[in-house]
């Protein structure tokens, strides 16, 4: 890999954090508690997992110039693997039989509050 592809490289991964920061906050003040960030499984891995009260969120962030962009970069692929990681993480809790899932999407867009779409997909 050349040095261009590795400046890049960084460069999209400090995006994808400030991204995941903002999204947070903008969650944390919906109410939400972050039970997890970059929740990685062999199987996938879920940007935040979001929690009030029995709902879990399971929480993909996008930064795009639009919000369909955005939408349309969560491809079916990526919610399969997305679903695959939520049933580990849920297997782990204590009080799974108890938890409501939902798919969400934060759109981190250029000069905006972040947008909360709720139930994006859904799983299987």
């Amino acid at each position: 890999m050349d040095a261009d592809a590795r400046a890049n490289r960084r460069r999209a991964y400090r995006k994808g954090h400030r991204g995941e920061r903002l999204a947070s906050l903008a969650l944390m003040l919906k109410g939400y508690r972050i039970v997890a960030r970059r929740f990685r499984t062999p199987v996938g891995e879920i940007d935040l997992i979001a929690r009030r009260g029995s709902l879990v969120a399971i929480v993909e962030v996008k930064a795009r110039r639009t919000l369909t962009e955005a939408m349309e970069a969560v491809s079916y692929t990526a919610q399969r693997r997305i679903d695959a990681a939520a049933d580990l993480w849920l297997a782990r809790q204590p009080d799974y039989a108890r938890l409501s899932i939902r798919y969400d999407l934060v759109a981190i867009l250029p000069g905006r509050w972040p947008v909360h779409v709720k139930n994006i997909y859904a799983a299987r």
